[in-house]
């Protein structure tokens, strides 16, 4: 859509450790599909904060939302929006 999105929502995940950011990313990602979102943007940071500044986060949510059914395709953020310590992601429809 030319690169313009409205995104519905948003989860920071800054501060959590991985299998806590991995429960709220999937409950996240559960409620945006039950309320029929399309767009949403997950920040997930840098890895300013962590061990050798290297990103934790950004691998772990890039391999999970791989894994999700619900989700159609994900790519950074803009600059403005977090840019590559952030990404919208698009979901599938909510077929009932």
């Amino acid at each position: 859509r030319r690169g313009h999105y409205a995104v519905e929502a948003e989860l920071d995940l800054h501060g959590m450790r991985v299998a806590e950011a991995r429960q709220a990313l999937s409950t996240f990602l559960h409620t945006a599909l039950s309320r029929q979102m399309k767009t949403v943007r997950i920040i997930h940071g840098k890895g300013n904060g962590s061990f050798n500044k290297q990103p934790v986060l950004k691998g772990k949510v890039n391999t999970w939302l791989r894994q999700r059914i619900e989700v159609l395709a994900f790519s950074s953020a803009r600059p403005v929006d977090g840019g590559t310590g952030a990404v919208y992601v698009l979901l599938r429809r909510n077929r009932k």
